[in-house]
């Protein structure tokens, strides 16, 4: 694969690949060794030709890790002493890993669980697990305690793992997407180029290969499997995930919708510190939201305890769940449910 269809590989997997190699194998690796095997370097390594402007990245990436309080070590090899190519590279466990007075209480334990199950499987990808093997080859440990602690993704929703693979490879993904008011699914053909978490709610983000636009979709809205082709995408520079959450973070601050909430309710609780509510002189709150229907469906959770006042579109929207609400749980005899007037709810 050449460099320029190479997949791009997160800075952040690659410094963890990294960490991860050098805690591997107790003699250490040289660097073409770490730019021939560690996941973020090979994909753009070179056997026969010119790796300069990798291994710069090797040395930024060196000073990195050492500014993060890892203690990486240089050892020189006796035999080719001098020979900075021959210069090995490792982590030693004995310094990395906690001093054994450290402990933790029940609640930091709980919290520390908590934060590793956001993360889980998918982080470390399956070309940094074929790494490892290849690690140790090179004479690295046969065990790696440390991936007990790697970041780990999993995720409820069944596209997340196709769709992390997708962009390992990058590679064109096809999947069935039901858009929230329409009855059938529509077939969407994109190339990934970020999986996102953006307010508690997996995304895609992707790009359109006829249109080259860029769109975000919920996984939660792939409704069928989804197909990891062989056609390559190629993905511009700037598509990344930082550009991807900065757009839904755009879209986020622009829509607002003004509520009132019952005071010392838990939606008061809950939507005051909502992130960006703000609360009005008159005590109604102004809360930001990304997609219409998913805050629809969060404030309708609220019950009589929130009104919606505007915009339209959002009380529209809450309006029709109550009425389906009302409706079935309505009784059996003819009687009409009694219609919103939108005097509390709407």
């Amino acid at each position: 694969m050449s460099a320029a269809r190479a997949p791009r590989i997160p800075v952040e997997e690659r410094l963890f690949s990294l960490v991860l190699a050098l805690l591997a194998t107790e003699p250490g690796l040289t660097k073409s060794e770490i730019l021939s095997t560690v996941q973020g370097y090979r994909q753009k390594h070179s056997p026969n030709g010119d790796n300069t402007a990798l291994e710069r990245q090797f040395e930024r990436d060196k000073d990195d890790i050492r500014e993060l309080g890892v203690p990486l070590e240089t050892l020189d090899d006796p035999a080719a002493s001098g020979n900075n190519q021959m210069l090995r590279y490792r982590i030693p466990r004995g310094a990395y890993e906690l001093p054994l007075d450290i402990s933790f209480s029940s609640e930091e334990t709980a919290l520390l669980t908590l934060a590793a199950m956001v993360w889980r499987e998918g982080t470390l990808s399956g070309e940094s697990r074929r790494a490892l093997l290849k690690l140790r080859s090179l004479g690295g440990h046969a065990a790696v305690p440390e991936l007990d602690y790697a970041p780990r993704i999993r995720s409820r929703d069944a596209a997340f793992e196709p769709l992390r693979d997708a962009l390992d490879r990058a590679v064109l993904v096809r999947f069935p997407y039901l858009k929230p008011g329409e009855s059938e699914p529509r077939r969407r053909e994109v190339a990934p180029f970020a999986l996102v978490q953006h307010q508690g709610r997996w995304m895609v983000a992707c790009i359109e290969p006829d249109t080259g636009r860029r769109k975000t979709f919920l996984l939660s809205r792939i409704i069928g499997p989804v197909q990891v082709t062989t056609v390559a995408a190629e993905r511009p520079a700037d598509a990344t995930a930082e550009s991807a959450l900065a757009a839904l973070d755009e879209v986020w601050e622009a829509r607002t919708a003004l509520i009132r909430v019952v005071p010392g309710s838990d939606a008061e609780t809950r939507l005051t510190k909502r992130r960006s509510t703000s609360v009005r002189d008159d005590g109604l709150l102004e809360i930001h939201f990304a997609d219409l229907q998913i805050v629809a469906d969060e404030l309708v959770s609220f019950g009589p305890e929130v009104t919606v006042l505007e915009p339209e579109s959002v009380r529209q929207l809450v309006v029709a769940r109550l009425r389906r609400l009302v409706a079935a749980h309505a009784p059996t005899t003819g009687q009409t449910p009694v219609e919103s007037s939108g005097g509390h709810h709407g």
